[in-house]
């Protein structure tokens, strides 16, 4: 999808450069066809080589060391059924991942960077994917530049860290050539397209959504517990090989089962079941448009315990007006204040200040004070500069933070009282200043008043319900930063950057904040184990964006902002913020579900052949029949990323101890039954050891598939329905388990009295332990 032409409002920074037309349709047209659009076709695998590199992995390897095993041994079905669940989850995976993309892939038609250039003789916003070598474009600060340029006029510093890693800007100016991968930080250029797609520096568009992402917490801890696992594998491998020499067991009896058993512990389905659960949120998610780029950001906001919240654009309108003057030099009146201040903005931005101050200019029909030279706001000294020429001398007009003028200048005596005044009515404090030889005066002050968006109290407060600190961050004063915090309920603490580096959680929000100061911010939080959020629009964001657990960039972002964030917001309302924690929380829930069924289901499924064997000489299941429960066991797990899940009211943190306690109810009550129903049937019945397999498979199964309804809620797991994708395979397992049992396929068969003792002791020991489950969520809530 192509971004349509628009028509742009033609700038000064454009009226000062010297061209006819631009590039026409017609040569457009046969540039195009010959260089071929500004991208780079991604080089995806196919189908086949995306399976067969699933397939090679630490996972994988022990897999393929099982079945080799196996085929060693003489277990020619139990390698092949393995080698079927490799091929099924290696397979399942690269769909999943497929569909993943194909649901995110919507950003790229969404978030496609569109460029000013100039065409057909009028400035126009076009998709970067359209630009052609020669095209004439405009480019300013928080621009990504999306093809090679050579620079025609103007001046500007450039970040080069996407090709170089170097951090530090570069200054490029006319004639000079700026890549293609670069960010403009300050100035503005007119440059031609010099080239594009693969011929550019780097290579293709800079894609928003395409950025690699470290594990999220949720993977590390899958992780750990597979480790803890395997460790506990390991302890009943060793106390197994003692009671079979012990027994006089052979070692060829014992070694397949010590495969399976390993076998059991590999989560196999856990990489689909992650993505199932991530992809369709973010799916959901775009349809309600919220684009997510980075699929961690969606698990993370389970977890948030702080928000950090950027003030201007982000709470406010960013639709400033001037709402109050003082004048300090008598040569000067309001009229003057303006003109000067007019003088030293950018007519290029679109931001509030410089809108307003433009706009208030327009108003008074003032004459425009011919400049020289101009250097755009720069956010490390807070202040832009225009020189002007009166009386055949340069005077250089200093516009910015009254605080950053203060530092450089002499100030008058109620200064700081007038700061404090102005912003007592929440406005924004402008101090403009006039340099003569070095020596900068200050003329005056500006208000400028920003409103909050109207939903921005109803969000804040729906956040701060889910147990979410909310800490605003701003340039502004103190006395404005007070004001607007108030105003959308995030409270009246506001302290500065010192206070927020030591004690970032003692107040509701820190003033006078530099961009770098807002990055430093996350990090002391994140120091101290908090999972952090941050929201803003601008480029000097973009650090702190990048660095925050779930980085939100709102609809009015700059493409470095979005491109920093993992999660964009196309709606101007806040409130969609909600939609994301929602969103993360019904991943947490599914994905503990896997995680306590994994821990219950494995711990009982090696405790029990353990202790069976040790009891009464012989495996109480057979082996084939276990892998016929891992293959089982993992078909259900594959679809839980499709449950229905209801969002907490409060952070939810991965925590393994708690997880290992709740999944030690389920592992020791049914450990305890099913040892009871082994001892019951080898004691009390005349069953065979295959009839007792039989049955001990059946019970396995059935557990299995009531611990998953179980775990999946706090409460009783009837108030809570599950999705038709989990219910259906839950029913299938269960019919197909019944099946094998009870008409002899695969297995011997079994009197149906002794399936429906089997079925209601189940019924009885879930009622059971889903009360134990309830009562130890409610005494954990105390």
């Amino acid at each position: 999808m192509m971004i349509e032409k628009q028509t742009a409002v033609v700038s000064n920074f454009e009226k000062a450069f010297k061209i006819e037309s631009g590039l026409s349709s017609k040569q457009v047209a046969q540039r195009l066809k010959q260089y071929g659009s500004n991208e780079v076709t991604e080089k995806e695998d196919g189908v086949v080589v995306g399976t067969l590199k699933r397939m090679w992995d630490p996972i994988s390897w022990l897999l393929e060391a099982a079945i080799i095993f196996e085929f060693l041994l003489g277990k020619q079905f139990q390698a092949l059924v393995i080698v079927l669940l490799l091929l099924f989850s290696a397979i399942d995976g690269e769909i999943q991942e497929r569909r993943a993309k194909n649901a995110v892939g919507y950003l790229h038609k969404k978030l496609s960077i569109s460029v000013r250039a100039c065409r057909n003789g009028t400035w126009q916003f076009i998709s970067s994917k359209q630009l052609v070598p020669g095209d004439i474009v405009h480019q300013r600060v928080g621009d990504i530049v999306s093809a090679d340029l050579q620079v025609l006029q103007g001046t500007v510093s450039v970040n080069q860290g996407a090709l170089t890693g170097e951090s530090a800007d570069v200054t490029v100016a006319v004639d000079e050539k700026v890549p293609s991968g670069s960010t403009i930080t300050h100035g503005e250029i007119i440059a031609e397209v010099s080239a594009t797609g693969a011929k550019s520096s780097y290579g293709k568009t800079v894609e928003l959504s395409q950025k690699s992402e470290a594990p999220g917490r949720l993977q590390v801890l899958l992780f750990n517990i597979v480790r803890y696992l395997t460790y506990l594998d390991v302890v009943l491998a060793v106390i197994l090989v003692i009671a079979a020499i012990a027994k006089g067991t052979a070692w060829q009896q014992l070694l397949p089962f010590l495969v399976i058993l390993f076998i059991a512990t590999i989560p196999i389905s856990m990489p689909s079941s992650f993505t199932v659960a991530n992809s369709l949120e973010a799916k959901e998610l775009t349809k309600q448009q919220v684009l997510v780029t980075g699929l961690t950001g969606i698990q993370e906001a389970a977890s948030l315990d702080v928000l950090l919240i950027d003030k201007t654009g982000t709470l406010t309108k960013n639709q400033s007006q001037v709402s109050e003057t003082i004048i300090y030099d008598p040569k000067y009146d309001e009229d003057h204040l303006i003109a000067l201040a007019n003088t030293a903005t950018d007519e290029t931005a679109t931001d509030a200040i410089n809108l307003a101050i433009r706009n208030e200019f327009a108003k008074r029909k003032l004459q425009e004070i011919p400049r020289t030279s101009f250097t755009g706001f720069d956010p490390s000294v807070k202040y832009s500069t225009a020189t002007i020429t009166v009386d055949n001398h340069t005077e250089d007009i200093v516009m910015g933070s009254p605080n950053a003028l203060q530092k450089i200048s002499s100030v008058p005596e109620s200064y700081m009282q007038d700061i404090k005044k102005i912003s007592a009515n929440g406005a924004r404090v402008l101090a403009v200043g006039i340099r003569n030889e070095q020596k900068l005066n200050i003329v005056g002050l500006l208000g400028l008043t920003d409103v909050p968006k109207e939903d921005a109290q109803e969000a804040i407060q729906k956040i701060r319900n889910r147990g979410i600190k909310v800490i605003m961050l701003t340039g502004d004063t103190r006395e404005t930063a007070t004001v607007i915090a108030s105003k959308v309920g995030i409270g009246n603490r506001i302290s500065d950057i010192n206070e927020a580096l030591k004690n970032p959680l003692d107040y509701d929000g820190y003033a006078n904040v530099f961009p770098e100061d807002k990055f430093k911010v996350v990090k002391a939080l994140q120091k101290q184990g908090k999972v952090v959020g941050m929201t803003g629009d601008g480029i000097n964001d973009a650090p702190a964006l990048k660095q925050a657990d779930v980085g939100i960039a709102v609809s009015t972002a700059t493409d470095v902002a979005k491109n920093a964030a993992k999660v964009v917001l196309t709606n101007d309302s806040l409130l969609d913020i909600m939609k994301v924690i929602d969103s993360g929380h019904r991943v947490y829930r599914r994905m503990m579900t896997w995680m306590i069924t994994k821990l219950a289901r494995t711990a009982e499924l090696a405790a029990l052949l353990t202790f069976g064997f040790i009891f009464t000489g012989f495996f109480p299941v057979s082996l084939s029949l276990i892998v016929f429960i891992v293959v089982m066991n993992d078909m259900v797990t594959l679809v839980l990323g499709t449950d229905q899940a209801v969002p907490s009211k409060t952070p939810e943190h991965w925590d393994l101890p708690k997880l290992s306690k709740i999944a030690a109810i389920f592992t020791i009550g049914w450990l305890v039954v099913g040892l009871g129903l082994l001892w019951y049937f080898v004691s009390k019945t005349f069953l065979s050891q295959a009839g007792i397999s039989s049955i001990m498979f059946l019970y396995l199964i059935y557990s299995a598939m009531t611990t998953i309804l179980m775990t999946r809620t706090e409460g009783t797991f009837w108030h809570s329905r599950p999705s038709n994708w989990v219910a259906s395979m839950v029913a299938l397992d269960i019919i197909v388990a019944t099946c094998l049992v009870g008409f002899g396929w695969i297995t011997v068969s079994v009197s149906w009295t002794w399936i429906a003792l089997v079925i209601i002791l189940i019924i009885i020991a879930t009622l059971i332990l889903d009360c134990l489950k309830v009562r130890y969520y409610q005494h954990e809530k105390r």
